[in-house]
């Protein structure tokens, strides 16, 4: 690469090195653009990069060290304790623990030679990992690790992969787990809730340390343990802050705004006006307010919300990846750059709430065994709210093929009509199809894909709903994940307390028959609130949409659109046909069956141009400021 956009760019990241001299080319090399850097108890480097003071913490005991980096109320102490845990398997019961302390940070491990890494287990901490063999001059074959997959693609001098580019253009994500690898050749991920292990000798290993709760706690149980965690995980946001602000729409964020209300750090709060009339966060915001009081409240008119695709032409945000946020992300930001301006280097949004509160019908199948009456009343409510037909949602609800048979029939029909909006939610997922406009070399290099290992994928879940849950969470905390990185630059961290383990697990582990019901909405966090949210606005049962937003966005953003035509980057990599897209982006088209389809290519098209950018002029830095150094 000609240039080092993201090691320039990119506010945050870090990079994990294994405890051996062949680690020290790549070192120095990532060195230049750190700010930061940790060291082995050897004295080799461990971590380079660069994060806020306040977000890490370590903890030394003997010839082991830690490190947690990111939102935390982890203390020095308890990683010091953690540290001395004697032997390998104490050692990895310390870190499990930890791991499982409220927030979302990165842990890293030194010990014995071995360095440990591990994110979250949804998808909002990666972790990436790649070999760099022949780096630098008489260097050996070294693994090394990171929360970037940008950033270690550009010190490797790697190549993008057209291949998986193809999988992006699919009009629903690319299925998993085809939807976890990086876009480089000679990169890998880590899955979520695993933990990477790299030896001195740089071969690597990944072991699960999480796996989702069995669902027996009755709801009344589950709600009290739900606000206890909620409590916890804002908590730790909110602690030692002067001030936080927080998103106040949905009853999802509505909990976490009145969580941090109960405590001793002023709360600033925003709620987005819709364009639509009928959006009703304003109305249920403004009573929540008046019944809380203390709250600085402020109601970002519709006028001054931006539709979707605005700006979209004129992006500059350095992702690690194409992200459908790209489409929205004037209207997502202009909360979080307002929060920015008044002062807070922290801001909360109810992302993942609806994922782990309303959950996914496919919890049923297993149910019908168990409790038949009980799921067959429940999928007869569902079938009535979303007008499944009876056929569809028997011929779903009966098919009891495996996840892989489902992917091999995505793959044959990747260029079949969409699903319908009245397709049942049954399934193992909603199954994507590749966009009107790609080529046929990209359908070819997506069904090849797809089809290559079909051996070997397994479910990321128990059965079709358990699946259908951790996929949703994966996706939306990726999405998560990107507007982390486009806030960084301002100074401030987006945080999602309901992508936390602890707040996952005490979801997840409640009945679905209690959890999930077309009878009521949401009854784990409306029974979790007694007491928190107000009662004029805990039993909200409306959500507000922005396919108003979207529809409109496409009239008024119509030129930006069609200037990304001009010159595609897709198109010149062959992969899609831009006359085609070009007709599209001219359309009229429906938010809900139609123009959903443009999101993922538009993403990719904005990701691919955003890559070419030239980096900001870095002045020569001084070596990244030792912590050890700095202790010792």
């Amino acid at each position: 690469m000609a240039t080092f956009l993201s090691l320039q760019a990119a506010p945050a990241w870090f990079i994990a090195l294994p405890d051996t001299a062949a680690a020290a080319p790549f070192a120095a090399s990532a060195n230049r653009y750190a700010t930061r850097s940790l060291r082995h108890a050897s004295g080799r480097p461990w971590l380079v990069g660069r994060w806020e003071e306040r977000a890490a913490v370590t903890g030394r005991c003997d010839g082991t060290r830690i490190a947690v980096i990111g939102e935390h109320a982890v203390t020095e102490q308890y990683l010091e304790q953690a540290a001395a845990a004697t032997g390998p398997a104490s050692l990895t019961t310390a870190l499990d623990r930890a791991a499982r302390r409220p927030g979302s940070f990165h842990l890293v491990a030194s010990a014995d030679g071995r360095v440990h890494v591990r994110g979250g287990v949804v998808n909002l901490r990666r972790v990436f990992h790649t070999d760099t063999a022949g780096f630098g001059s008489g260097s050996g074959p070294v693994s090394v690790a990171s929360d970037r997959a940008d950033v270690l693609a550009e010190l490797i001098d790697a190549d993008l992969d057209e291949r998986r580019i193809a999988l992006e253009l699919l009009t629903s994500g690319a299925p998993y787990p085809l939807s976890e690898p990086p876009l480089w050749r000679g990169l890998r991920a880590v899955p979520s809730g695993h933990c990477l292990t790299i030896d001195a000798d740089g071969r690597t290993t990944m072991r699960r340390w999480w796996s989702p709760p069995d669902p027996v706690v009755p709801l009344t149980e589950g709600a009290r343990h739900l606000r206890e965690a909620l409590t916890e995980a804002v908590g730790v946001r909110t602690r030692g802050r002067e001030l936080v602000t927080a998103d106040l729409g949905g009853l999802d964020s509505t909990a976490l705004c009145c969580t941090a209300a109960r405590g001793d750090t002023k709360v600033v709060a925003y709620t987005a006006a819709l364009h639509d009339e009928s959006g009703d966060d304003v109305y249920w915001a403004r009573r929540t307010v008046q019944e809380l009081q203390g709250i600085e409240h402020h109601v970002v008119p519709a006028k001054d919300t931006a539709m979707t695709f605005d700006g979209i032409d004129t992006l500059h945000d350095i992702l690690d990846t194409p992200s459908i946020i790209t489409v929205d992300r004037n209207r997502r930001m202009g909360i979080v750059e307002m929060a920015a301006a008044r002062g807070s280097d922290l801001h909360m949004t109810g992302l993942g709430g609806d994922e782990l509160l309303a959950g996914t019908p496919a919890r049923l199948h297993p149910l019908l065994l168990t409790h038949p009456w009980i799921a067959l009343r429940s999928i007869r409510g569902y079938a009535a709210k979303y007008q499944w037909t009876r056929r569809a949602t028997l011929r779903q609800l009966l098919d009891r093929r495996s996840y892989r048979s489902w992917l091999g029939r995505v793959a044959r029909d990747l260029t079949g009509p969409p699903p319908g909006t009245n397709t049942p939610l049954l399934d193992w997922s909603v199954p994507p199809r590749m966009a009107p406009w790609a080529t046929p070399d990209a359908v070819t290099a997506a069904r090849e894909l797809i089809r290559v290992g079909l051996s070997g994928i397994e479910p990321r879940g128990r059965g079709h709903g358990e699946h259908r849950e951790l996929v949703a969470m994966d996706g939306i905390s990726q999405w998560t994940r990107h507007i982390g990185q486009m806030a960084t630059p301002l100074g401030i961290t987006v945080a999602a307390p309901y992508y936390d383990t602890r707040v996952i697990e005490t979801c997840l582990a409640v009945r679905p028959q209690e959890r999930i019901t077309p009878w009521r909405y949401k009854p784990l966090i409306v029974e979790a609130m007694r007491g928190v949210v107000p009662e004029t606005s805990r039993t909200r049962n409306t959500k507000a949409n922005a396919t108003f937003e979207e529809e409109v966005g496409l009239r008024e953003h119509r030129r930006r659109l069609l200037a990304l035509c001009e010159d595609s980057r897709l198109a010149q990599l062959g992969l899609i046909d831009e006359n085609i897209l070009r007709e599209w982006c001219r359309r009229s088209l429906a938010a809900e069956t139609e123009s959903y389809q443009l999101h993922p290519t538009i993403a990719c098209e904005v990701w691919l141009r955003s890559r070419e950018m030239t980096p900001p002029r870095q002045v020569d830095a001084a070596p990244a400021q030792s912590i050890a150094d700095r202790k010792e």
